[in-house]
């Protein structure tokens, strides 16, 4: 009796285990990420060396992160609609909405106190490798950034990165921006100048999910 009972549990629970093993599987393919065989996805290749643009980005060593800082696909019960931005500065992540209650989370890096912005925007340029323009306060605080007041070229040395979105609110330029950072080490805290910085991997993924006009919330 108890050797049918153990069987029968089994066979009752056994749908159970297999959709929580399609969920994974699925919230692993919904974030861009192969899932290995028992669903988790396969980070080792998501953070793997990339080709991009004729420039080499080396690997992240996501092992030596806080796991609550890699790309997933995660509950979310914002108010806000799918394909909204949201930035969450106090706990350093940027939501990518999507139906039915989900987002694709990343882990970001965020302003020092007393550079944060926060408010709403739009995506109003996106640009692959960009040249980076540091602004006249931040060469009045740092006068070797006077060579790049006409624009420091892209590539893996300029603060952009891979990938810049630029924020805007109406016709004005917010000077706000969402890019990769060649300091992997800083996702997770507050290290940059005011900006929202990702991984090279993270925002090359992101930038192919969002299109001009997305609307960007940065809570405050």
């Amino acid at each position: 009796m108890a050797h049918r009972f153990s069987r029968r549990s089994f066979v009752i629970g056994l749908p159970l285990v297999l959709a929580a093993c399609q969920s994974k599987k699925q919230a692993s393919i919904e974030a861009g990420l192969r899932p290995l065989a028992d669903g988790t996805p396969d980070y080792a290749s998501a953070y793997a060396p990339v080709r991009d643009g004729g420039f080499s980005l080396p690997a992240i060593d996501y092992q030596s992160f806080d796991p609550k800082y890699l790309r997933q696909t995660v509950y979310y019960s914002g108010r806000y609609p799918a394909g909204t931005i949201v930035v969450d500065p106090k706990n350093k992540f940027l939501y990518l909405v999507q139906q039915g209650g989900w987002a694709i989370r990343y882990g970001i890096g965020v302003g020092r106190a007393g550079f944060a912005w926060n408010g709403d925007a739009v995506i109003r340029f996106k640009r692959e490798w960009p040249k980076w323009f540091p602004p006249d306060e931040m060469i009045e605080r740092d006068p070797s950034l006077e060579k790049y007041r006409d624009g420091q070229e892209g590539g893996p040395r300029n603060p952009i990165g891979a990938r810049g979105l630029y924020l805007w609110q109406g016709n004005k330029d917010t000077l706000y921006r969402i890019h990769s950072t060649n300091q992997p080490s800083s996702i997770g805290t507050n290290a940059s100048s005011g900006c929202i910085r990702m991984w090279h991997q993270d925002i090359i993924d992101l930038y192919d999910r969002v299109d001009l006009g997305t609307k960007v919330i940065v809570l405050g």
